[in-house]
């Protein structure tokens, strides 16, 4: 008698996550059907209908799949609903470029009024999960959606980097296809107009001949911006850290994966000059990977075993945990400039293009974890956040940065060597 009891609910169990996915299907393809062929406001309109008062919308088979799902008490069913709802209009009006309606979007969920009685409990549930959902992070994501480039500086600092912000949405494999194309598309948006704006003000600083006609600087560093991206670009060169990175990759072709990860310690600290902190740096990164992979050590490198080594590494210097700053990163900020840590990140990047994302995601975290102290509190961190941002939009693959002496630059002995005879020129590819 048990075992068909227990059955029977199985059975009930199975039916109602199905009759669940199907009433989650018709709404999704009522607002598809809605933002594709009709205008925006429409859109708005009856997603609000919908989800907030619950009136007839222009069909009423949405409206009733809706009452399935809170029928079901189903909360987590409801907030995937309401979540991939949102991004299904979000990612079709940036694809049709109908910018300003997701502000819209977040501005009707804001304004929700959770005090407002339902004349059913099924009302009163709707109204819980709303309130639930809007002091949620689903929701915060969303907001990332509606803050223009133009007034991130006005905003939180954090904002000035929402293009990483916006990294662990798409590649987060468990939030819907709309939000995870969406933050995708935004965050290399995002990237682009930076490295833009940074090729141009470079390009127009140098020429202005006076202040009242100065470019705006899109960078956080003030005029001290100027000589580090010439450092950077001096870097970059054919004795640089890209040519320095194809010399270990040619060295370590066929060592064992005990001799390579020996080489990537002494790799990553070369270059270092704070004697001191390579010594800290070395012991740590040492015993970190010797335990990493130890059954392989005998083994040759192949391409899977190397991005997992350098994915590795680049959460011992950012996050291990994906919660707080790791040990090595917080080593860097005792007594190391944020230049040499985002170099460290570099040449990790340049020996593996495909750990990219990974340091992005890194980098996301480290921002959510400062974004909850006060400003004043992590001026380290956020001056090795805009060096981050700076440094990789110099060496991104689309921008084409040259350091070049201008005619007639004298220097002295004291000066030889000095940037300030030197100019930079940015070019678009």
């Amino acid at each position: 008698m048990i075992d068909v009891i227990s059955q029977g609910h199985h059975n009930d169990e199975r039916l109602q996550i199905k009759d669940i996915q199907q009433a989650q299907e018709v709404i999704y393809s009522f607002l598809l059907n809605i933002v594709k062929e009709r205008h925006p406001e429409t859109g708005l309109l009856e997603f609000k209908r919908l989800f907030v008062d619950c009136a007839d919308t222009v069909s009423l088979e949405p409206l009733q799949a809706l009452g399935k799902i809170i029928s079901a008490n189903d909360e987590l069913a409801f907030k995937n609903t309401l979540k991939r709802s949102c991004y299904i209009l979000i990612n079709n009006w940036d694809t049709y470029r109908h910018y300003g309606y997701t502000e819209e979007l977040v501005e009707i969920l804001n304004k929700f009024n959770s005090s407002k009685k339902g004349f059913s409990p099924a009302l009163r549930r709707l109204n819980t999960w709303i309130s639930n959902f809007v002091i949620s992070k689903d929701y915060e994501d969303i907001k990332l959606f509606t803050l223009k480039y133009e007034d991130r500086d006005k905003a939180h600092w954090s904002h000035r980097y929402t293009s990483y912000l916006l990294v662990p949405q798409y590649i987060d494999l468990s939030n819907p296809v709309e939000q995870r194309e969406a933050a995708s598309v935004l965050s290399h948006h995002l990237k682009d107009r930076f490295k833009f704006d940074l090729a141009m003000y470079t390009a127009r600083c140098q020429s202005a001949q006076s202040k009242d006609k100065m470019p705006k600087n899109p960078t956080a560093l003030g005029d001290d911006v100027l000589r580090l991206i010439k450092m950077i670009v001096a870097k970059r060169g054919s004795v640089g850290y890209t040519n320095l990175a194809a010399i270990f990759l040619k060295q370590t072709e066929q060592f064992t994966y005990n001799k390579f990860k020996l080489s990537l310690q002494k790799y990553l600290v070369f270059g270092i000059y704070n004697k001191e902190l390579v010594e800290s740096l070395s012991e740590r990164i040492y015993e970190k990977l010797e335990k990493l992979e130890a059954g392989r050590d005998e083994e040759l490198v192949d391409d899977a075993l190397l991005v997992k080594t350098c994915n590795r590494a680049i959460s011992y210097f950012t996050t291990e945990n994906r919660n707080e700053p790791s040990e090595i990163f917080t080593l860097f900020m005792k007594g190391g400039n944020p230049l040499s840590l985002v170099v460290v990140l570099v040449k990790i990047i340049l020996v593996c293009k495909r750990s990219r994302t990974h340091m992005e995601n890194c980098i996301a975290e480290l921002i959510q974890y400062y974004s909850n102290y006060p400003e004043e509190e992590c001026q380290w961190a956020l001056k090795f956040f805009e060096i981050f941002n700076i440094t990789f939009a110099i060496y991104a693959d689309n921008v084409k940065y040259n350091l070049i002496k201008m005619p007639g630059a004298e220097m002295d002995e004291r000066s030889k060597g000095s940037l300030d005879a030197y100019r930079v020129f940015a070019q678009l590819k």
